[in-house]
């Protein structure tokens, strides 16, 4: 995953969408590095590698990432043709969009 796309998701985020959310998103990219998403009441932080207990551990490309957060890829249909692979709470996976919004 590139810096980019990481700034992109930091500038995205909505704090007031997180509000009292507790939860880590695990991104396993086939295409890059491991990172995970720590969403804290309000605040975000970004990590490279891998967390011991995310609620969530999402598997897929950069791109499908990006796709997704752009709107261009609707991520149910991406679940469905096995784009992205999801373990732990799958409907936390549905939260990123309303998490980060688009422009």
């Amino acid at each position: 995953m590139s810096d980019a796309t990481l700034d992109k998701l930091q500038r995205r985020f909505d704090p007031e969408a997180a509000s009292g959310m507790h939860d880590v998103f695990q991104f396993h990219f086939t295409d890059a590095g491991n990172h995970y998403l720590v969403v804290n009441d309000g605040t975000l932080g970004i990590h490279e590698g891998e967390h011991d207990d995310p609620s969530v551990s999402l598997s897929l490309s950069s791109e499908t990432l990006k796709g997704i957060m752009s709107g261009e890829i609707n991520g149910m249909s991406a679940f469905m043709t096995g784009k992205l692979k999801a373990t732990g709470n799958v409907m936390l996976a549905t939260q990123l969009t309303r998490l980060f919004p688009g422009h």
